[in-house]
């Protein structure tokens, strides 16, 4: 018996000796596959707002502090969190179902993230794009109403769809609504698209 103890002994001070090394934790995945920014990237989209239908073109014109600037006056940037401009992000890390987040826009404006699905397709005028991702954010503008919007991202590709509504009183207000028609990418290859 003694000797099965100095042998244990033994080995657990030979194990202590030589610990596994530390696990790294693991890299977060690089979002920009989400929203390929590159100076020259354009996107047409099909607009609707609050009835009135037109065509809205986007491309990044400029880059400046790692934000890629557009068009339409929008700046977007992507670290290591995610998706973002200069007041929240649109797409976060973790990209799995059910993840959720905050975004403090102003001292009276608060915005409520979640991921609703990954890996589904999606489609537009633009094509047919596999795995997107559907994040829904919601900001409640008063008692009575709370405004919602869904975003849709292909991989590759970027925005492929965006609806807004106002939620007033058990109703839902379309609000604005813009669904991708074409798009040009000027780094990479282009993707794939089933049509």
């Amino acid at each position: 018996m003694t000797r099965l103890l100095s042998c244990l002994l033994a080995l657990s001070a030979v194990g202590c000796a030589h610990a596994p090394p530390p696990v790294a934790a693991p890299a977060r995945p690089n979002l920009s596959v989400y929203y390929p920014l590159a100076v020259g990237n354009q996107w047409t989209y099909l607009a609707t707002f609050l009835g009135d239908k037109r065509v809205q073109n986007v491309e990044i014109v400029a880059e400046h502090g790692g934000y890629f600037e557009d068009t339409q006056h929008g700046e977007l940037a992507v670290d290591g969190y995610g998706i973002k401009d200069h007041k929240r992000y649109l797409l976060r890390s973790p990209i799995e179902p059910g993840a959720a987040w905050t975004n403090v826009v102003s001292v009276a404006s608060v915005e409520h993230y979640v991921i609703l699905s990954v890996g589904e397709p999606c489609s537009a005028p633009a094509g047919r794009f596999d795995a997107c991702v559907r994040v829904e954010s919601k900001n409640r503008v008063d008692a009575n109403t709370t405004l919602s919007a869904e975003f849709t991202f292909a991989p590759h590709v970027g925005l492929v769809k965006i609806k807004t509504v106002a939620l007033t009183l058990g109703r839902e207000i379309p609000q604005a609504e813009l669904v991708l028609a074409a798009y040009h990418l000027v780094q990479g290859t282009p993707p794939t698209v089933e049509r």
